[in-house]
């Protein structure tokens, strides 16, 4: 069984690990080194290699301490370019081009953001167990089978975000900008709707909007809609 943890989700950072009994994989590294350590119980050691989606730094903040530790990153080159990063443990990613390291085969997966070269990941196990990781993409074309867990954006609602406009607390640049960068509650259920989930175990809501969400009627209503477990990053 494929056991995801998240220590960090949302604007400020964000930090996961997947592991299946065999290879730990980083994803994402928007906390310093030293919480990172700390939140993973010094556990460095135990990590194989790290998955970074894009260059915003509440993603990518400590890759190069990463890199330094000696864990291979891997990545877009427009993340790469992005951070100026080099050296033999940083790794290309091409969408649709899959790598296999320890016991995951990984499939990237070109993300729909405002960022050079975004990807998302589709990961198998060696028993044929899947996760499909999506974050800062306000949209995704893929259609999958036979995922086991599930762990996709849900940074605001139209209706919480509309409420914050006509208040003054969310500036009309601000509102485009989530609208063409991030997922809604609304485009999320839509996904889910379109996907074959009779495999799922668990799906995590992840990246969710400090003020423009509502994490408890988020999880009730996916909880509705799909019948899974629902986690709250």
């Amino acid at each position: 069984m494929i056991t995801f943890n998240a220590y960090a989700s949302g604007s400020n950072a964000n930090l996961y690990t997947a592991y299946d009994g065999q290879t730990k994989v980083l994803v994402e590294m928007g906390l310093p080194i030293k919480e990172i350590k700390k939140v993973l119980g010094f556990g460095l050691s135990e990590i194989s290699f790290a998955l970074l989606t894009h260059s915003h730094a509440d993603h990518s903040r400590a890759v190069k301490d990463i890199l330094k530790a000696g864990i291979d990153v891997y990545t877009s080159q427009g993340t790469i370019d992005a951070l100026g990063l080099s050296g033999h443990r940083v790794h290309v990613s091409q969408a649709k081009k899959q790598f296999t390291i320890g016991s995951w085969t990984v499939m990237p997966l070109d993300s729909q953001h405002d960022a050079p070269e975004p990807l998302s990941f589709l990961m198998a196990n060696q028993k044929g167990e899947r996760l499909l990781f999506a974050t800062d993409t306000f949209y995704i074309k893929y259609r999958f089978k036979r995922l086991d867990v599930i762990a996709v954006e849900c940074n605001y609602s139209m209706d919480i975000l509309r409420e914050n406009m006509a208040t003054g607390l969310v500036a009309p640049e601000l509102k485009n900008r989530l609208l063409k960068s991030h997922m809604s509650l609304e485009t999320c259920k839509e996904f889910l709707k379109a996907n074959d989930l009779s495999r799922v175990q668990e799906i995590w809501l992840i990246h969710m909007s400090d003020g423009n969400a509502d994490a408890d009627r988020f999880k009730r209503e996916i909880q509705a809609l799909t019948g899974k477990f629902v986690t709250i990053a």
